[in-house]
């Protein structure tokens, strides 16, 4: 049997898995448990924080 992944759908903003058919545009992932996919905005969010406020980041 397959890995199941889960996705982060972004038009309505819940949690799918790989049988959906929401386009790749609309989704965030593969994540490997469906807890991973519901944190995924507030991921993004501390990862944009952390970039934000690192000075020699981008820096090459």
């Amino acid at each position: 049997m397959a890995e199941k992944h889960f996705w982060y759908d972004l038009l309505t903003k819940s949690v799918i898995t790989d049988d959906n058919d929401t386009k790749a545009v609309n989704r965030l992932g593969p994540y490997a448990t469906r807890d991973e996919a519901e944190q995924a905005l507030a991921k993004i969010e501390e990862n944009n924080r952390a970039w934000d406020e690192d000075d020699d980041w981008g820096e090459d």
